[in-house]
């Protein structure tokens, strides 16, 4: 297939590119600068020059294709809302490209809807529907193209997509770490994190690619729940740092704006994702990944 990918030269991007590429597909991604069409090339993808707010770009590189992968996002956190209107308006642009066509439409969402004490699985639905919620609520305006003619689909990313050269979460918390002299956790620590590794959560988008069917929801999580207790000691073994509590009233205040994610408490079940896709991790878990020593060097 001839496969569309916004943010191909993003971290789980560029990682779904090169294990769709080894499958056999041909890749068009877009590119919004001149070294993010470098990299693409040198990637073995056809850059399309373009952006996410470029709804006529999206539009042609949409209907052009066999299939379309969304995983570009703009990370404006002073923005979020402004940041959700443009992913919900490109999204309704991808979804109105393929209409009719059966082709697959797969974007990316988060698992960011469960509720505390609650392990969110596959059939739950996501309770963001506005323009105002997450993400625009984009994974719900994607799946309804499902009654579109569209093999519209949902992958929801753990929050802790790790691996080498992982320049999110993971170590946004290391440098926090080694910022303030001590690796902390909120409260308790048992509140959990689901995670994945990058190469495991590319083989679920190929798969879904592939053969998913519309209206799923998959979860790219290889393990429902890491204590962030766990986390922390793991990331203050790795910088010799003492491992603290921070109380929830100054998550933010320790955390910044990973404060309120961290606080979390995120179970996530990929139960339905491993029987419909055939799929199972094969990459190191987090505790593992991190006691490797990748991200402290």
């Amino acid at each position: 297939m001839h496969i569309f990918i916004t943010g191909a030269s993003g971290w789980i991007g560029s990682a779904a590119a090169a294990e769709l590429i080894a499958a056999g597909h041909e890749i068009t991604g877009l590119a919004r600068s001149d070294a993010s069409a470098d990299a693409l090339v040198a990637a073995g993808i056809a850059p399309l020059r373009g952006d996410l707010r470029d709804t006529e770009t999206l539009h042609a590189g949409a209907e052009t294709a066999d299939g379309v992968l969304h995983l570009g996002f703009i990370h404006d956190f002073s923005d979020y809302v402004g940041a959700g209107l443009v992913e919900r308006a490109a999204v309704t642009t991808l979804g109105d490209a393929l209409a009719g066509s059966d082709r697959p439409l797969v974007v990316a969402s988060g698992v960011a809807g469960g509720r505390p004490g609650h392990t969110l699985v596959e059939t739950d639905a996501s309770p963001f529907d506005t323009e105002e919620s997450p993400r625009g609520g984009s994974e719900n305006v994607a799946l309804a193209y499902a009654e579109r003619g569209v093999r519209a689909m949902a992958v929801r990313f753990a929050p802790t997509v790790h691996g080498s050269g992982d320049h999110g979460f993971m170590a946004e918390l290391v440098r926090i770490a080694r910022a303030t002299g001590v690796s902390g956790h909120v409260g308790d620590g048992a509140n959990v994190w689901p995670a994945v590794h990058r190469r495991d959560a590319a083989s679920i988008v190929r798969r879904a690619l592939e053969h998913g069917s519309a209206g799923s929801r998959f979860h790219a999580v290889a393990e429902e729940g890491v204590p962030t207790r766990d986390i922390a000691e793991a990331i203050g073994r790795g910088l010799g740092l003492a491992v603290e509590p921070v109380a929830a009233e100054d998550a933010a205040d320790h955390f910044g704006w990973l404060g309120r994610f961290f606080s979390g408490d995120l179970r996530t079940s990929s139960t339905l994702t491993r029987r419909e896709l055939g799929w199972s991790p094969t990459h190191p878990a987090l505790i593992e990944d991190l006691d490797s020593g990748v991200y402290f060097g």
